[in-house]
């Protein structure tokens, strides 16, 4: 696994024409893989915890620790998801699409893409899509 090869300070100091050249997408490039490791150990902590069955006698020990584990279940379901959005955001690095927005081609930008490395729409098309499912949700 590759160090982050600047801080975010650093990144963002940067002057736009700088946008998504090789720095950037190893800095980028660098940070999805530290994430994905983390979650991926993370992951793995989880299953095993998972499989350890401790015996119980009361009925409402058994519920309660059932209930746990649809808890971890689902919690495990949307690391899974988080972790393919990784590795389809480590695609688009390879394939020199990360960074641009999916439907507009304009740049995500960097401060969005610090906050959330996976992100595929800039922030307007983003806005777009969330108000678009907000009115078919109320519809």
């Amino acid at each position: 696994m590759s160090d982050i090869p600047f801080s975010h300070e650093e990144l963002l100091s940067q002057p736009a024409e700088s946008y998504m050249d090789s720095a950037q997408r190893a800095f980028f490039r660098a940070l999805l893989e530290r994430q994905r490791e983390a979650l991926r150990q993370h992951i793995d902590i989880e299953l095993v915890d998972l499989r350890e069955v401790e015996p119980v006698s009361d009925a409402l020990d058994l519920a309660s620790r059932e209930e746990q584990r649809l808890w971890q279940l689902r919690l495990l379901e949307r690391d899974k998801r988080l972790l393919d959005k990784i590795d389809d955001a480590l695609d688009r690095l390879a394939r020199g699409e990360y960074g641009w927005c999916e439907e507009t081609g304009d740049p995500i930008g960097l401060r969005r893409l610090l906050l959330r490395p996976t992100a595929t729409l800039c922030l307007e098309a983003k806005q777009r899509q969330e108000l678009k499912e907000r009115h078919q949700r109320h519809a």
